[in-house]
């Protein structure tokens, strides 16, 4: 269907109309903002900073911008009466594309960089020193590392950070819940354990734990208790079988010492279970100097002790 000649008249008067006024009114009509309050100057010359049909350029910013003057004085060589220590990275960037992080205009957000800033501009030497632009953290754990955040946290984004302990020393390793207070189990079991996580877990991964009970004693008939029942110290590596039921000291040595048992401090050389046959099994495999496999059927050591006193 072609166009009427009236249609056609419109459109063009808009056109011309559109075009005289961007001309006329550029800062109005194409403008995304008003200019920063020190470009203010250049308000109604938009060519001190674009060059006509390929917008702003880095080489019109150091123009006025002199890059080893950048943090130091103004750009009317007048020195600044408080240096600006967050921008000597300027001086030390591998290319000067200042519109790849700057815009002089205002717009929805003043002087925003409208691209994530590349760390990968600045010099190597400089890149190490993130504390000279960045502000150190004051918490509890960045107090007891170095300024060398690459140890930890990328470039790209602060978290997630890839945190390595073995940038602590053995103190600060020991106080897991310094920094972990806020994903300490409550459980029944770890709300009677003390802070020290490494008993049984690992720097590398908290799960799976590396503590198995049954290796050391089976919480069979009686012995389903607290922890601290046994373990009175908060020592988890220390245990004591005394004070419980008929376990006093002097009925302990008695009962032993009819067996011609003087070394009866470590339970649980012997003692594994409520057993008490299985316990004297292990007693005349450890006084013949065998090795008694806890947890085998009774019937395979019974064979396996007879086979080494055949021997």
């Amino acid at each position: 269907m072609e166009m009427r000649p009236i249609v056609k008249i419109f459109l063009a008067l808009n056109l011309v109309a559109i075009t005289v006024l961007v001309f006329k009114y550029a800062e109005l009509m194409v403008s995304p903002g008003k200019l920063i309050f020190d470009h203010r100057t250049s308000e109604a010359d938009c060519f001190a900073c674009h060059t006509l049909f390929l917008g702003a350029s880095s080489e019109k910013c150091v123009a006025c911008h002199k890059v080893d003057d950048i943090g130091v004085m103004t750009t009317k060589g007048i020195l600044l009466e408080k240096k600006k220590t967050a921008v000597p990275f300027h001086q030390k960037l591998l290319l000067q594309d200042c519109v790849a992080c700057h815009s002089d205009h205002m717009g929805v957000a003043k002087f925003r960089s409208f691209q994530k800033f590349s760390h990968g501009l600045v010099e190597t030497s400089i890149r190490e020193k993130c504390v000279s632009c960045h502000q150190m953290p004051a918490d509890q754990l960045h107090r007891n590392v170095s300024e060398t955040c690459s140890q930890c946290h990328g470039t790209d984004k602060w978290k997630p950070a890839t945190f390595d302990h073995k940038v602590l020393d053995k103190a600060e390793l020991a106080q897991c819940i310094s920094c972990h207070k806020a994903k300490v189990p409550s459980d029944k079991l770890h709300s009677q354990v003390s802070g020290q996580c490494g008993q049984c877990h690992t720097t590398e991964k908290w799960k799976p734990a590396t503590f198995d009970h049954n290796k050391f004693f089976v919480f069979d008939r009686d012995h389903d208790v607290k922890c601290e029942a046994c373990h009175t110290t908060g020592d988890y590596k220390k245990y004591t079988c005394y004070e419980c039921h008929e376990h006093s000291p002097s009925k302990i040595r008695e009962e032993h010492e009819e067996e011609g048992i003087r070394d009866f401090e470590n339970c649980v050389a012997c003692h594994r279970n409520a057993d008490e046959d299985d316990a004297k099994r292990a007693w005349q495999s450890i006084r013949r100097g065998v090795p008694y496999q806890f947890g085998l059927p009774n019937t395979e050591n019974d064979k396996k002790l007879r086979k080494e006193h055949d021997d």
